[in-house]
């Protein structure tokens, strides 16, 4: 039986969720880890109280731990307001962003190259890659997981602007690098990345 070039996609998508489910579902059990934690989450006032406008201001206004990432804060103020300090709720959104990340590789690699195999294999070795287990098992990593998510879906914008260019895709470019900028301070690379997409290989038609 022949399935679907669509159908095909979305079940390497499932597949994909699945091993990052199977491989980091016991973060639901973990503790908090000392290290910066305190300095993050459990010894911030501004987190701790949870989302508020006052909060939100002090994200985009300080530089808190060294670094300026009001997106990453904000989250961490939406984890506490949603689940209390509770660490495998903090750590189970680390996974769930991971296992999106994993997708967006594949999407990104299946349509910048139409190479539907090897995308996978691309995404599954991200998903599965021993590098990225700090990134999920430990809740300061937050922001790392968080712009790689937008930074992932700026570089899929922008892979279709430079094949149809149009406002609308440029829009969505800017915003996916904006917000990731607004996680990580690392990606303000970030345009340099993109410069490399028009010379990726094209889709066969």
């Amino acid at each position: 039986m022949t399935i679907r070039p669509p159908l095909r996609s979305a079940l390497a998508c499932v597949a994909l969720v699945a091993c990052v489910a199977a491989v980091y579902a016991q973060v639901a059990h973990h503790d908090f880890v000392a290290y910066d934690v305190a300095q993050y989450i459990t010894n911030n006032p501004h987190v701790l109280s949870g989302l508020s406008w006052a909060n939100v201001e002090w994200a985009f206004t300080s530089s808190w731990a060294a670094n300026w990432h009001p997106l990453t804060w904000i989250s961490h103020m939406l984890d506490v307001q949603l689940f209390g300090l509770n660490p495998g709720a903090h750590l189970l959104e680390n996974a769930a962003l991971h296992a999106l990340n994993s997708v967006l590789v594949f999407v990104l690699f299946e349509r910048t190259t139409g190479a539907f195999g090897r995308s996978v294999l691309v995404a599954a070795l991200f998903a599965l890659h021993p590098l990225h287990v700090e990134s999920v098992a430990w809740i300061v990593e937050r922001k790392d997981v968080l712009s790689t998510c937008f930074g992932l879906a700026c570089l899929i914008s922008y892979a279709s602007y430079a094949r149809a260019p149009s406002i609308g895709r440029y829009v969505a470019t800017a915003i996916g690098l904006a917000l990731g900028r607004l996680s990580k301070p690392m990606l303000v690379t970030w345009p340099c990345v993109m410069l490399l997409l028009p010379r990726a290989p094209r889709p066969r038609r």
